[in-house]
C-alpha cells in the first residue's frame, strides 16, 4: 500500500468515526507525519489535518507545527493550500490564533503576488474572527520583527482598521484599548511614516473619536517639545513639522494647541532667520509660519495669546517694511530700489497676528500704543499698495487661462500667488479699518 493509499485509509477511519474521531489518535498522528512525505502525501495531509483538527486537542500543537512546515515548503501550490488552511485551525480553537497570526504576519514578506493575497485573506479572516488575538500576532512582529516585516505588518493593520473597524473594533472597547496600548509601545521607536500610519489608525477608533486631547497628547509626547529647537538640524525640523501637522486636526476638534504653539513662539520664532530653504526646495520657515497661522485660531489660553502677540508682531514687521524714504541728499535710498515683499511669509504672520490681536486689543489700541499703531498703519498701507499692484499683474497674466492651461506649473504658481495676495489684501483692509476706528 502506497503512502497516499494509507492516508486515504486513515482518513476513512476518522471520517467514519464522526464525532468519535478523537478516539483514533494513532491515525491522526500518522497523518501529521505525512508532512515529511512525498508531494502528494503532503497535499493530502494539509487537507486532512485541518479537517480533523478539532477532535485532537492534545495533538493540536503538533498539528500546527506540521501545517507551518507545509507553509514553508518549496512547492508553491502546496504553500498556498497550507496557508489557506490556517484560519480553519483557529475556528476549532481560538487560543491558537495569536500564534498563527504571528506566522501569517511573517509571511507578508512573500514576493509571490498570489501567495501574498492568500496570506492577507487569511489574516483578514482572523481579524474578523478575533481581532484582539490578531492584533497581538501583528504586534509581535511590529515590536520585535525584522524591518521589512514590521513595515508590511503596519500597512496591513492600517488597511484592516480602515476597512473593518466599525464591525470588528467599535463594538469592543476592550480590544480598542488593547490596540492603543500596543501602538503606544511601538511609538517609542518609529519612523515618520510609521507614526503617521499609527495616528491614522488611532483616529479611526471609536474610543478615540471623542478624545481629541488624548490623541493630541500622544503627538505632543512624540514631538519631544522638552528639547531645545535646533534650526540647523533637519531631523529636528522635520519631526516638529510632521508632529504638528498630525496634531492640528485634534486642535480643530477642541484639543489645546498650547504646547505646540508656545514652542513655536518661544523656540522657533526667535530663530526663524536661521531657517533656510532645504536642498529639495522645501522652505521650513514658511512651513513653520503656516503652522503658526493655523494654530492661532485654535484653543489657546489667554496668557499664551498675550505672550505671543509681541514676538509675532516683531517678526511680521521684519517682512512689512516702511515706505522707502529719501536720504539726506534728496535721492531715494538704495538707488531707488524698493524692498522685496515676502507675500507668503506675510500672509501667515498677518493672519496669526490678526487672530491673536483680536483677543488682545490693547496691544494696538492701548494708551501707550499710539506710535506703534502709527508705524504699523504706514507699513500696512505701503504693503497694500505693493499687494494691489501684484494682484493686477497676476490677473493680467492669468486672463483667458482655463482648463489645462491653469494646470501648467507656472500658472499654478500664479494662482497660488493670487490667492495669497488677495488674502493679505483682505486682512490689511480689516486691520486698517480697526486702526482708524
Amino acid at each position: 500500500m502506497t503512502g497516499v493509499e494509507e492516508l486515504y485509509r486513515q482518513f476513512g477511519i476518522l471520517a467514519d468515526a464522526g464525532e468519535s474521531a478523537g478516539e483514533h489518535s494513532d491515525e491522526y498522528s500518522a497523518i501529521l507525519a505525512a508532512v515529511k512525505g512525498t508531494l502528494g502525501e503532503k497535499k493530502l495531509a494539509s487537507s486532512f489535518i485541518t479537517r480533523f483538527f478539532k477532535y485532537f486537542p492534545k495533538l493540536q500543537e503538533h498539528a500546527i507545527d506540521a501545517m507551518l512546515d507545509l507553509c514553508e515548503d518549496e512547492d508553491n501550490l502546496l504553500r498556498k493550500q497550507a496557508i489557506k488552511g490556517l484560519p480553519e485551525l483557529c475556528k476549532a480553537n481560538v487560543e491558537h490564533l495569536p500564534r498563527i497570526a504571528d506566522v501569517l504576519t511573517q509571511l507578508l514578506q512573500s514576493d509571490d503576488v498570489l501567495e501574498l493575497g492568500i496570506v492577507k485573506n487569511a489574516l483578514v479572516s482572523l481579524f474578523k474572527m478575533e481581532p484582539k488575538g490578531t492584533i497581538g500576532g501583528l504586534f509581535s512582529q511590529i515590536l520585535s520583527g525584522e524591518e521589512q516585516v514590521r513595515d508590511k505588518a503596519i500597512k496591513f493593520l492600517a488597511e484592516a482598521v480602515a476597512e473593518f473597524a466599525k464591525k470588528t473594533l467599535h463594538p469592543s472597547p476592550e480590544t480598542e484599548e488593547y490596540l492603543v496600548d500596543e501602538i503606544k509601545k511601538a511609538l517609542s521607536d518609529v519612523t515618520g511614516e510609521e507614526f503617521k500610519a499609527f495616528m491614522t489608525i488611532l483616529s479611526q477608533l471609536k474610543t478615540m473619536q471623542g478624545s481629541p486631547q488624548v490623541l493630541a497628547d500622544i503627538v505632543t509626547e512624540q514631538a519631544e517639545l522638552c528639547q531645545p529647537f535646533q534650526p540647523t538640524d533637519v531631523d529636528s525640523i522635520d519631526r516638529f513639522i510632521s508632529c504638528a501637522r498630525q496634531a492640528i486636526p485634534f486642535f480643530v476638534r477642541g484639543a489645546s494647541a498650547d504646547p505646540f504653539f508656545s514652542y513655536l513662539i518661544k523656540q522657533v520664532v526667535p530663530q526663524a532667520s536661521q531657517l533656510t530653504q532645504a536642498e529639495d526646495g522645501e522652505d521650513p520657515k514658511l512651513e513653520m509660519l503656516k503652522l503658526c497661522a493655523e494654530m492661532s485660531s485654535c484653543t489657546l489660553p489667554e496668557e499664551t495669546i498675550k505672550a505671543a502677540v509681541e514676538p509675532l508682531f516683531s517678526l511680521l514687521l521684519e517682512y512689512m517694511p516702511l515706505p522707502p524714504s529719501d536720504s539726506e541728499d534728496g535721492k531715494p535710498t538704495e538707488d531707488g530700489t524698493e524692498p522685496k515683499l515676502q507675500f507668503s511669509y506675510v500672509e501667515c504672520l498677518l493672519f496669526a497676528f490678526h487672530q491673536l490681536a483680536r483677543k488682545d486689543e490693547a496691544f494696538l489700541t492701548g494708551a501707550d500704543s499710539t506710535e506703534r499703531l502709527k508705524d504699523f498703519r504706514l507699513r500696512l498701507q505701503y504693503f497694500a499698495q505693493g499687494c494691489q499692484m501684484y494682484i493686477k499683474q497676476l490677473r493680467v497674466a492669468l486672463q483667458g487661462k482655463a482648463g489645462a492651461a491653469l494646470q501648467e506649473k507656472e500658472n499654478k504658481i500664479k494662482v497660488v500667488a493670487l490667492r495669497t495676495t488677495s488674502n493679505i489684501n483682505i486682512i490689511i483692509k480689516v486691520k486698517l479699518a480697526i486702526s482708524q476706528g
